[in-house]
């Protein structure tokens, strides 16, 4: 990285790693959502609870059921150091992956599913999941509605700096979302985008960029939400960043899901890199960007469609350039917080992989151009989850 000279974004010219130098990075910790397949066929398999209350028996709370009965998810607890974090998930992948296996399937980490169901996908028992399925019929039992995401938590001193945090951290979430795609296949095909997830998921109410708010913004605006029934509940607001409403963080929810852990370790390392650089900004009172929301959603779109390997768009600077160009200014502005974690040399090394490979679109796509078969990029995603290191 020594290499680059790349202009600071967003009026960020000042020197920072000597400032941020002894300060302590936040927490971090990941949830990953997985799609369960039938080890014969490849499609989605219904057999999520099953696969939940057996690993639960290891894993306890670590391991949940989603919204359709062929996903799971598992959550690492908080941690400040990304070897414990890369170790807690391949622990977590570990385990899911033999549960899976012993219930006839295999266990994947992909945005939407390679080969689509061979039936209408199905909710999983309870409570809230079914009164989501029938508030919102239309968006339950598509075959292409099934969507899995990489959440990345990071520790907050309170919901004043979570949204502080996400009013700042706005313009580089395409970024995120860019470096993030995992999903170009879709219903059996090449859907044209690197991250079809993000077009599936956009379908249900409250997904989208977070407005800019202050504590008493947010509550109002959630209280209005749920009361008008544009949400059944809180845990409803699913913008690319929001502050959780049972831990002390702020959730980053853009990413795909990815099979590759150096993906993942890349994409917490920059997340918690650039929220410890940006402290700084809020602490001295700056302002955060007041972006353009055409913009801002035109930059989300693009990052959607290309993943890395077209054009993107600085919401910030209202300028189109590669989508790597992109990512290299957003490691740039994360390395003062990146080198006061002790994360600079890891990232740097992470996104150099990653530039190589293309991402996870780009290696879906290379693995089903070998021999045109769908069942080998299956193949492929099941190798690397399963993969530990």
């Amino acid at each position: 990285m020594s290499s680059m000279v790349i202009a600071p974004a967003c009026g960020t010219d000042r020197p920072q790693t000597t400032l941020l130098q002894g300060r302590p990075g936040p927490t971090v910790g990941v949830e990953e959502e997985f799609v369960l397949v039938d080890r014969l066929t490849g499609r989605p398999a219904a057999r999520g609870p099953h696969v939940v209350q057996a690993a639960s028996a290891v894993l306890g709370d670590q391991v949940q059921a989603e919204f359709l009965s062929a996903q799971v998810e598992v959550c690492t607890g908080p941690t400040t150091e990304l070897s414990e974090l890369r170790a807690e998930l391949s622990l977590l992948r570990k385990v899911l992956g033999e549960v899976a296996a012993s219930e006839g399937c295999l266990l994947v980490a992909t945005g939407t599913p390679v080969i689509p169901p061979g039936s209408p996908p199905t909710v999983t028992p309870g409570e809230r999941y079914g009164r989501m399925a029938a508030r919102w019929p239309s968006l339950v039992g598509s075959y292409d509605g099934m969507v899995c995401g990489c959440h990345i938590h990071i520790g907050a001193d309170g919901r004043a700096q979570a949204l502080a945090l996400a009013n700042h951290m706005r313009p580089w979430l395409p970024v995120l979302q860019a470096l993030a795609a995992n999903s170009p296949f879709s219903l059996g095909k090449d859907s044209g985008w690197a991250s079809r997830r993000s077009v599936e998921h956009a379908r249900w109410p409250g997904v989208g960029p977070a407005p800019l708010l202050d504590e008493a913004g947010y509550e109002r605006l959630a209280d209005h939400l749920v009361k008008t029934g544009t949400l059944l509940d809180r845990r409803m607001i699913y913008w690319y960043a929001r502050p959780s409403e049972h831990v002390p963080t702020l959730e980053i929810r853009v990413c795909d899901v990815n099979a590759d852990l150096d993906v993942v370790l890349l994409l917490t390392a920059l997340v918690r890199g650039l929220a410890t650089a940006l402290l700084l900004d809020i602490g001295d009172g700056r302002p955060p960007p007041d972006l353009p929301t055409g913009c801002l959603h035109a930059a989300h779109r693009l990052a959607a469609r290309h993943g890395l390997a077209g054009e993107g768009l600085d919401p910030a600077r209202g300028e189109y350039a590669p989508a790597l160009a992109l990512t290299e200014r957003l490691l740039v502005r994360a390395a003062p917080g990146l080198a006061a974690t002790g994360d600079l040399e890891l990232a740097e090394e992470l996104f150099h992989r990653v530039r190589r490979s293309g991402g996870g679109a780009a290696r879906q796509r290379a693995a089903y151009l070998r021999r045109g078969h769908l069942s080998d990029v299956v193949s492929d995603l099941v190798r690397a989850t399963a993969v530990a290191g």
